[in-house]
């Protein structure tokens, strides 16, 4: 097809006679919305903490419960662990969640710090699977990209956000605002 001029074009349009170009249809970014329970897992062997959390389209998230496993530095690693899985299992049978999200192992230098965390994980994942449970696993930097908006937010500003989405008046501890950190990363990254 030969170059027309801008004056034939022009010409053209006034008189009717040039079509308007068809543009290929956009891709939509629509993607299933989570609905259900997430039960979100922030490892330590000293202070896991749990958070579950129930998602409904077109609400608010709502926390349902969370807490923070606190062991004492008197107890054994067995005895840790075995509170680690009873806290889990608790979480498991009492609301029965779709899901469960837990927190990646974080890069350590120590190989006995990456040890313990591993063990602690264990206990967690244990509990879960015993009950049948999805567990899917979440880096710590997709989690705060996700909820944050940074990868490299703060304990504070992961908790201050988390509150502010699940429009929570308590002040949640650290280890639990971030299993609820977890629990929403997996609800709004989850691609069915």
């Amino acid at each position: 097809m030969a170059r027309r001029s801008v004056r034939d074009l022009w010409k053209a349009k006034i008189e009717g006679k040039l079509a308007a170009p068809s543009w290929p249809d956009a891709p939509t970014l629509n993607r299933p919305v989570f609905a259900g329970r997430v039960l979100g897992i922030d490892p330590s062997l000293r202070g896991t903490g749990l958070a579950l959390i129930e998602f409904v389209a077109g609400r608010q998230p709502v926390l349902l419960r969370c807490q923070t496993v606190k062991v004492a530095q008197k107890y054994s690693l067995a005895y840790c662990l075995a509170e680690i899985h009873r806290a889990v299992t608790a979480f498991a049978v009492d609301f029965d969640p779709e899901h469960v999200a837990l927190e990646q192992t974080i890069f350590v230098q120590n190989v006995q710090t990456a040890q313990i965390l591993g063990a602690a994980r264990g206990a967690a994942i244990a509990a879960v699977a015993l009950h049948g449970k999805e567990v899917h696993e979440y880096p710590p930097l997709r989690v705060k990209q996700a909820v944050v908006g940074a990868g490299r937010a703060s304990k504070e500003q992961m908790a201050r956000t988390v509150m502010g989405l699940l429009g929570h008046g308590r002040t949640l501890a650290f280890d639990e605002a971030d299993a609820a950190g977890v629990a929403l990363c997996h609800a709004y990254t989850w691609r069915g």
